[in-house]
Formats: C-alpha cells, sequence, structure tokens
C-alpha cells in the first residue's frame, strides 16, 4: 500500500463554540452568563437539543439530547427556539472573513469548515498566524469566538480544534502527528461513534496505539471499509483535499409530532406542510430530483423508508405530494401510531433556466442550505 504523504497541505479547521447559543447570548442580554438551550421544549413529546451553551454543558446538557433529560440535568435551564435564518446569516458573514485569506473553504455545516491555506491570499505563509487572525476577525466583527485546530491533514486540524474549546487554537505540527494519534482515546477519533468506540474497547483497543497494532486486512475484517481508513490516519496519513464544492445530495424535511398520528386525514395533512417545505427548498436552489423518499418513524421507534424513482427529474409540489401519500399507503396496513414522517427528494439534476433542460447537479455550499 502506498502511504506516501504528499507535498505538505496547509490546513485549518475552525469550529465555532456552542454557535447558536452564543448567536442567542450574543443578541439578548438576558440570555448572557445562562444556561440556555437551542432546540425544542420539553413540552408534550419533548423535542431535542441542538445546541447548549457552555454554562448548561457543566450540567451534562449536550447536542442530539431529549430536552426532557436536559431539563432533569439542569431544572434553571432556558429553552430557546431556534432562528436558523440568523444563523445562516452569521454563517454568510463567517464565510466572508474566510475568503479574505483563501478560496479553498469546505464547510462541513453552518458553524464550521476546512481551509487549505497552503498558498493564502495574502501572503503570510503562516497557517497559526493566518487561524489566529480569523478568530480575531471574528470575535471583533461577529462578537462570538471559534475555536482552530492547524496541521498537514484535515483529520489532525479537526481532532485539534475540539481540544482546546472554548476560543482555543491547537497546532499539531507534522513530527508531532504520529505520537498524537497513538495517545488519542479511539472515542476521540472523528467518525468513531459511541458504537464503534464500544466494541473498540471490547476488542482491547482504546487508544490510536492499540489500532496501530492491527494489520489493514485485520481492520477491513472487523470495521469493514472504514478500516483502511482507520489504517492510515492513526498513522498520521489522511490525502483527502479541501473540497470548496461540496455537491448536495438531497433536499428534504421531516417532523416529530407532539402526538402520534393514528389517522390517516392526520397524516396527510402533516405530508402537505412537509411538501411545501421542501418545494420551497428545490425552487430556492433550482433543483429538480427523480427519487422521492417517504421516512416513516413509528411510536416504538422503529423506522422505515419507502422511495420512488422517475424517469424525468421533478420539483413540483403535487406530484412530491402525491407521490409520498402513496408510499404512505402502503405502510398502513400495520395500523401502528406514527411520531415522524419526512420527505427527500434526490437524484438531482440542475433546472436551466430558459430552456427546461436538465443539466448536471449543481454544486451548493451547505453554508447556504436549510438546516431546519
Amino acid at each position: 500500500m502506498d502511504t506516501t504523504q504528499p507535498t505538505r497541505r496547509k490546513i485549518i479547521h475552525i469550529d465555532m463554540d456552542a454557535f447558536y447559543a452564543s448567536v442567542e447570548q450574543r443578541d439578548n442580554p438576558l440570555y448572557r452568563g445562562k444556561a440556555i438551550a437551542v432546540g425544542g421544549s420539553p413540552e408534550g413529546r419533548g423535542g431535542v437539543i441542538a445546541t447548549a451553551s457552555y454554562e448548561a454543558r457543566k450540567f451534562g446538557v449536550r447536542s442530539a439530547m431529549p430536552s426532557k433529560r436536559a431539563q432533569q440535568l439542569c431544572p434553571h435551564l432556558i429553552f430557546v427556539r431556534p432562528r436558523f435564518d440568523v444563523y445562516k446569516e452569521v454563517s454568510r458573514k463567517i464565510r466572508e472573513i474566510f475568503s479574505r485569506y483563501t478560496d479553498l473553504i469546505e464547510p462541513l455545516s453552518l458553524d464550521e469548515a476546512y481551509l487549505d491555506v497552503t498558498v493564502d491570499k495574502l501572503g503570510i505563509g503562516s497557517a497559526i498566524e493566518i487561524a489566529t487572525q480569523i478568530k480575531q476577525a471574528i470575535k471583533e466583527e461577529l462578537q462570538l469566538t471559534a475555536s482552530a485546530g492547524v496541521s498537514i491533514n484535515k483529520f489532525v486540524a479537526k481532532v485539534a480544534s475540539d481540544l482546546q474549546k472554548p476560543d482555543g487554537l491547537t497546532f499539531i505540527g507534522p513530527s508531532a502527528i504520529e505520537t498524537f494519534m497513538e495517545q488519542l482515546p479511539v472515542e476521540k477519533f472523528h467518525g468513531v461513534g459511541k458504537v464503534t468506540a464500544d466494541k473498540m474497547k471490547r476488542m482491547g483497543l482504546f487508544t490510536g496505539a492499540d489500532l496501530k497494532k492491527l494489520t489493514e486486512q485485520q481492520l477491513l475484517q472487523h470495521f469493514g471499509k472504514v478500516g483502511a481508513f482507520y489504517y492510515r490516519i492513526v498513522r498520521g496519513i489522511d490525502n483527502r483535499e479541501v473540497q470548496p464544492h461540496r455537491e448536495t445530495k438531497s433536499a428534504g424535511a421531516e417532523d416529530t409530532f407532539p402526538h402520534d398520528l393514528t389517522n390517516v386525514e392526520d397524516m396527510h395533512a402533516e405530508l402537505e406542510k412537509i411538501a411545501e417545505t421542501v418545494t420551497k427548498r428545490l425552487e430556492r436552489h433550482q433543483l429538480k430530483g427523480r427519487t422521492v423518499t417517504l421516512k416513516v418513524k413509528y411510536n416504538d421507534f422503529r423506522q422505515i423508508t419507502r422511495n420512488q424513482s422517475f424517469p424525468y427529474p421533478i420539483n413540483d409540489y403535487e406530484t412530491i405530494l402525491e407521490t409520498a401519500k402513496q408510499l404512505l399507503a402502503g405502510t398502513l396496513d400495520q395500523g401502528q401510531p406514527i411520531r415522524l414522517l419526512g420527505i427527500t427528494l434526490s437524484n438531482f439534476g440542475e433546472v436551466n433556466q430558459g430552456t427546461g433542460k436538465e443539466g448536471p447537479s449543481p454544486q451548493l455550499s451547505l453554508f447556504n442550505f436549510d438546516e431546519e
């Protein structure tokens, strides 16, 4: 296997600190210094936490946690409804700051991105200095803080950005990478979730050094295709380029209901609202797709998906809605209450204005895409 590293890149990973919560604390003085959580209310069925302030995190409140559980951990927690339009506008301004230094920007979400500054626009030459200037600009211009990781590849830069949060800056140079990866706990490996981490620990694999003892074939055998990635990354090898244009693969929307749905009329009413949201997103980004996918989650949390593909691209409300209703009809024989419905359109082609012809799929930044 070729494990040679190409010409050394200078990669920065910028990750905003408690982004949604920090924006809310910035904009509302009453929230400053308080434990707040942006996300769904704990009332009724209860929502989910999108982001928690650092004051809330001290109590164990975390992203993706059910709001009811968060309230149990932190009874004085303030729940704030998300304002995605505001977050997207702030994200756009952050992107503008990035673009002063490089055009090689790969957004991962509204609040984080990779930057390749191997060659920077201002001729600064030092990735550490560029990261320092970006952090300072975000603080001065937007009154927010960001953490940065600097290294020669994406993986190490991303791990580094999380080491000294909030408002941190961590540099891991070429000579330190392999030792750093050997000492890294497996649960800190980006892409290793709780289930995989637990499996690794049952195998006696607790750190990068433990993973390094396994051959590539052994890692493939235990973890599938991602095993090859683990083999390289634990040796500090990550040749992935920063991709300034990430192609959008799908557009969708879903909703979890305050009460389980048991009759078809209510389900159709919810599908109408979801289909309208999806259609607006498609229109905004001038997209058509060939595949409609319906997502159904039952009250016992069992989840299924059903899809239908067309020989031609679509993006109209009526077709999307009627297809979703037909797909739903094929799932109702079980008679089980439904807690969530979702619709996604994928297999994209671009709508060329004025011709009606289909073109290649556009490449849309996640910084501009809806996250509702």
